[in-house]
């Protein structure tokens, strides 16, 4: 299961940047960083839920802005 997550996760956020709109990239990429983040949980990956965690804020910042 965490091997999939992983895998979902990588798919979305390389997806985000094929994407050329800046909120399609963002939604997408934040959807990524919130599959990771559940990964980094399970699997105990305090980097993993750092970098995550901060993407996110920052997606989701500059898409309330």
């Amino acid at each position: 299961m965490t091997n999939v997550l992983g895998f979902v996760g990588m798919g979305l956020v390389i997806g985000s940047f094929l994407t050329k709109d800046i909120k399609t990239l963002r939604i997408v990429n934040a959807l990524g960083c919130i599959v990771f983040l559940a990964h980094g949980f399970i699997i105990n990956d305090p980097a993993t839920i750092a970098t995550n965690g901060a993407l996110l804020t920052i997606n989701t910042i500059r898409l309330a802005a």
